[in-house]
């Protein structure tokens, strides 16, 4: 999780905008001023003359020849008491160039330790971090992370608020973004009628390298940070396009359960129990999902005017390890992903654009029939819970995948 793999990365998956991460991190921010140079558009670029990752599988692609831009970011954590409850929230600040960072930091390192973590976790209220931004930065962006989940977000069952204005108070209209997590789609969020003045964003942690982009946003703007915080603003349909999705039920917190249980159960099954485990009897960790449904005012089904358009996708990867009966991290999944960059360019344009007969020629197996049932929405979920993500499924249940063949290690 370097500059110089991401960028690959990104290219590999379709991505022209990559978010850098943890600017509040003393060492990650060193690095990423020796590594990157300013593009001129408020985004930046790895410096001339940076050496890409070029080693198997990339060596030969040809995306690599073309630069990815990197926006500065990071994530928060903040724990902290408010109406009697202890509040716990996320956010991500997106900022314009390498002096906005500094004034943040700056002010951040009088509230809390920015070297103990990535996303540093402060005592502080986000208001008040809202309205510091706006004092040291005011071109920088705070947006709210995964507003669903349960432990920490601004919609969590168990630490957040009721309502946007509950939480921000005066510096509500400082937000014109939210970020809505991996266990929620847009048919969801609409129910609620107070997001509709909001840009509803899709973004996901990476985690590894190989696992950017499974959600994504698509814009049609100005190339440069004006431009993109301008289509965030104005929410455009014209210019905010669309949003790349997880398969909600794949989030490890879209249904209510107990994992330590085994229990997991819809909403509407968990309240029988008043929400409580019916094996252990303890509280269930309240899902996305029945959140969802104890703030909506619409019922489900009801559009959100202007809703920005949405596609459920499943990493490339995970459609060939099904298509082949294999794990996703097989050598023999990775082999056939790579033939299929080098064909057609870009998992994202494998996944939406590239027809199924065209598919077939590099691969006779059934990966073009799962990448075809897959834009159909034909494929059935076991819901993710406590933690634990869903299981997507194309083919059904069938039998379990084979494990990769053990290999020798050098030490």
């Amino acid at each position: 999780m370097v500059l110089e793999t991401l960028a690959p990365w990104a290219k590999v998956k379709g991505i022209g905008l990559l978010a850098t991460g943890d600017f509040t991190h003393p060492e990650w921010l060193f690095l990423m001023k020796e590594k990157l140079e300013p593009m001129g558009n408020g985004f930046l670029r790895l410096k001339t003359g940076t050496t890409v990752l070029d080693a198997p599988p990339f060596r030969g692609l040809p995306v690599l020849g073309r630069p990815i831009a990197f926006i500065l970011s990071s994530e928060l954590s903040f724990i902290y008491s408010k109406g009697g409850k202890v509040r716990k929230v996320h956010v991500m600040v997106l900022a314009p160039d390498f002096e906005s960072v500094e004034r943040i930091n700056r002010r951040l390192q009088a509230v809390g330790n920015l070297v103990s973590d990535g996303r540093p976790i402060l005592g502080l209220d986000v208001r008040l971090f809202c309205k510091m931004v706006a004092e040291a930065a005011p071109r920088a962006v705070v947006i709210p992370s995964h507003i669903w989940t349960p432990w920490f977000s601004l919609f969590g069952a168990n630490s957040g608020f009721d309502t946007i204005e509950e939480c921000f108070e005066e510096m509500t209209p400082s937000i014109f973004a939210l970020e809505t997590g991996l266990s929620s789609d847009p048919p969801m969020n609409g129910r609620l009628s107070a997001l509709d003045r909001f840009a509803l964003v899709s973004n996901s942690d990476a985690h590894s390298p190989s696992k950017i982009g499974r959600e994504a946003n698509i814009f049609d703007t100005d190339f440069s940070y004006r431009g993109l915080i301008d289509a965030l603003r104005t929410n455009d349909p014209a210019k905010f396009l669309a949003t790349v999705e997880f398969f909600p039920e794949e989030g490890k917190y879209h249904y209510d359960g107990h994992r330590k249980c085994g229990v997991v159960c819809p909403p509407r099954e968990s309240m029988k129990t008043n929400d409580l485990c019916p094996k252990c009897g303890k509280k269930l960790t309240i899902g996305v999902l029945h959140r969802v449904e104890e703030l909506a005012d619409r019922e489900s089904g009801e559009g959100r005017p202007g809703r920005v358009p949405y596609r459920s996708l499943i990493p490339l990867n995970e459609v060939i390890a099904e298509a082949l009966g294999k794990t996703p991290e097989c050598q023999g999944v990775w082999d056939l992903y790579f033939r299929f960059i080098r064909e057609f360019g870009d998992e994202h344009t494998i996944l939406t654009e590239v027809p199924v007969a065209d598919l077939a020629r590099v691969s006779p197996e059934r990966v073009p029939e799962a990448v075809d049932r897959m834009r159909k929405g034909q494929v059935s979920i076991a819901p993710g819970h406590d933690g634990e993500y869903g299981q997507v499924r194309i083919f059904g249940q069938g039998p379990a995948p084979e494990s990769c063949p053990s290999q020798m290690s050098l030490f």
